[in-house]
């Protein structure tokens, strides 16, 4: 019987027909013993640990409960599966993903969780696909690609979805960052003081730069809650992860350090955002000539050519044509 089932396997998908079985029935066992890993209770010890320590730390336990039907403590007794054990590699991805928009705490397992779920999901797929809808005629390594490329596929989005979410979120707040210098330098002229003009312009600028709006909005915060203004700077020059955020950062401190008025620091250095983005834009005004060459070398010349070459290579072929009779 076994040989029986070999043969028609070999015979409907080919040499690797006995391989593809084993891997999809290895596959089904794996997905069945997922639902069963995902449900597995919270030990007893490590409960009782977590509660000694919610009832130090004063935890509030109707909004314990509230946050425990969530998706991250959904996840919470998964974080070693789903989080990298390495304490930079960790850091380096809650970063990237504050760079992102992503702030929360369970950023990093939602999105290793997301990566496993799409990776699995389209791996299914491409096995649905393989075995049911094709007509059982193709290759063996076409089949091994419509399933491993769907996987793959599935697995790099998120990791995709992020890096253009840093990018997109790094240049919203670059071109926001001049405006928000010449509302902040007004707000401090007239008699704000630093934290009122942040506060100030994080209103004022959300419509147009909500990326930058929530980065004046967390200082704001956290320079309320206690924190030293020139570490809220820093931490937000590295959320951020923009170079003129950075500069910003340096100029305040310096201009803290050696006591100069923070509205003139703001004057000179709102005064070089200005001309630097006006610079951005001559760079990509002088840029666009070249990128039209090429796209008017396709669009002009091979039109040109037929209307001038056209006529004598008729005349050329309908001679050789008379020539020949």
């Amino acid at each position: 019987m076994l040989d029986n089932l070999t043969q028609m396997m070999t015979d409907m998908f080919g040499p690797f027909g006995p391989l593809f079985a084993v891997g999809g029935l290895g596959l089904l066992l794996i997905l069945g013993v997922i639902p069963f890993l995902l449900n597995q209770k919270e030990d007893p010890i490590d409960k009782l640990k977590r509660q000694q320590q919610n009832a130090a730390a004063g935890v509030d336990q109707t909004r314990l409960r509230k946050k425990q039907t969530g998706m991250g403590d959904k996840l919470e007794k998964y974080k070693s599966f789903l989080e990298p054990q390495d304490t930079e590699e960790l850091g380096a991805m809650r970063l990237k993903l504050l760079q992102a928009g992503y702030p929360g705490k369970n950023a990093v397992r939602t999105f290793h969780f997301a990566q496993f779920t799409l990776g699995i999901g389209m791996l299914v797929a491409g096995l649905v696909y393989s075995f049911v809808v094709n007509d059982g005629e193709t290759t063996t390594q076409r089949m091994i690609l419509t399933i491993l490329v769907p996987a793959a596929v599935g697995y790099m989005a998120p990791k995709y979805w992020v890096t253009r979410r840093v990018e997109t979120r790094k240049e919203e707040i670059t071109n926001g960052f001049p405006d928000a210098l010449d509302m902040m330098l007004v707000c401090v002229e007239a008699g704000q003081s630093l934290d009122q003009a942040i506060i100030r312009v994080a209103k004022e600028i959300r419509a147009g730069y909500p990326a930058l709006a929530d980065e004046f909005e967390i200082v704001a915060h956290e320079v309320k809650a206690g924190k030293d203004r020139l570490q809220v700077l820093r931490d937000m020059a590295e959320r951020c992860g923009v170079p003129d955020i950075a500069s910003f950062v340096t100029v305040m401190i310096q201009s803290t350090s050696f006591g100069t008025s923070i509205a003139e620091a703001l004057r000179v250095y709102a005064g070089e955002m200005r001309d630097k983005r006006v610079m951005r834009a001559e760079e990509k005004a002088n840029t666009l000539p070249t990128k039209m060459t090429l796209a008017t070398m396709l669009l002009t010349v091979p039109p040109l050519l037929i209307i001038l070459i056209g006529p004598a290579v008729y005349e050329v072929y309908k001679t050789l044509q008379n020539v020949s009779l």
